[in-house]
């Protein structure tokens, strides 16, 4: 029997959910969305058999297995933790939640229930960080003991006065947004344990309209930007790894960049995207690199070879949902892991307001 599935909020990201889905073998039964014009749209769009405007209609009427969320990340929690309850695995959108205490009750009301809480952090789906991590679980790369991540952007607020630049609704901006490489990062570090953190976030151009990228969502007059438009910062790991990220809507870069740089005892390594001009992928470049010296000294370089994904893995990371549910693949994360960088999200942001290195517990 094909795993069902209600898909909850009808925005941008449900076309990479729901054919990620079916491409694991899904069926989606069910779409739901307050924009009822929006929800039946993407019902015709995809031949979906429900259409409902509440969640709680959905979940006591419609038979489904599990539920996606694609919403702000306000309601992030309220509705993972309701699906849960109700008994459906769970694929939910980045960030996992606000902070770190919502994040720990998602993962307390998944383990109750008994069921998958898997989040997109779609950038491990990647082809080059397929590869790459296979490389450093094999043993090629040794202990990695410093990595930097970085999620930069150049003209990049998505609008200005929405939810993604009011606090009250996002949590924060670049910082909890584009969290990605933070994430990969301590991916391919194992998700070791962190100790302290010292960041400094900066708002200078989160009102200056020259600064809005080519996607995210319209503006409104009147609205809130109390948010970040940059950050800087380091963490140190109970291991004695280290991290230095920098992410940004709205920096004077030359390029918008994604990447992973890291340091090994037997090799370092790259794993990047450099987008094309303001985030148009036409010139878009990946690489997927590593570096040695060997017994001579001589340097030696290897490109691991991948299939271009311009989804930037976000159809593989749906339908990894889909067979983790059915016990075929492990699932690309997990909600322990959501909290090590919740965790990290909140102390960037309170180091920045107290000016001081934060201890996390």
């Amino acid at each position: 029997m094909a795993i069902k599935v209600a898909v909850i909020g009808a925005g941008g990201m449900s076309n990479y959910h729901i054919p990620g889905f079916k491409s694991g073998g899904a069926k989606i039964t069910a779409i739901v969305d307050v924009n009822e014009e929006a929800a039946k749209a993407t019902a015709e769009k995809y031949k979906i058999p429900e259409v409902y405007t509440n969640v709680d209609e959905m979940l006591k009427k419609s038979d489904v297995d599990a539920v996606s969320v694609i919403t702000p990340n306000k309601f992030h929690k309220p509705l993972v933790i309701k699906s849960l309850k109700a008994g459906k695995h769970v694929f939910c959108e980045k960030p996992p939640a606000l902070n770190a205490a919502e994040m720990k009750a998602m993962a307390q009301a998944a383990k109750k229930a008994n069921k998958l809480l898997v989040f997109d952090f779609n950038n491990r789906a990647r082809p080059e960080a397929v590869a790459m991590k296979k490389a450093i679980v094999s043993g090629e790369v040794g202990k990695i003991n410093s990595v930097q991540a970085l999620q930069i952007r150049r003209t990049g607020i998505p609008g200005f006065g929405g939810w993604f630049t009011t606090k009250e609704l996002s949590g924060g901006g670049p910082v909890i947004d584009l969290l990605h490489m933070i994430d990969l990062a301590l991916y391919f570090m194992d998700y070791p344990d962190p100790d302290y953190v010292l960041a400094k976030t900066y708002d200078d151009f989160i009102t200056d309209k020259r600064f809005k990228g080519p996607w995210g969502i319209p503006d409104k007059e009147g609205g809130v930007c109390d948010v970040e438009s940059a950050a800087h910062g380091f963490v140190t790991f109970k291991d004695g790894s280290v991290l230095f990220l920098r992410t940004s809507w709205a920096e004077m870069n030359k390029r918008e960049e994604a990447s992973v740089t890291f340091q090994g005892t037997k090799a370092g390594g790259l794993v990047r995207r450099l987008f094309g001009i303001d985030g148009i992928d036409e010139t878009a470049e990946d690489t997927s690199e590593l570096y040695f010296v060997d017994a001579k000294g001589k340097r030696k370089d290897k490109t691991l070879k991948v299939k271009k994904d311009e989804t930037m893995g976000r159809l593989n990371a749906a339908k990894n949902f889909i067979l983790a549910i059915e016990g075929k693949e492990a699932p690309f994360n997990t909600p322990e892991q959501g909290i090590k960088l919740m965790k990290i999200i909140d102390a960037i942001y309170a180091s920045s307001n107290t000016k001081a290195p934060v201890k996390i517990k």
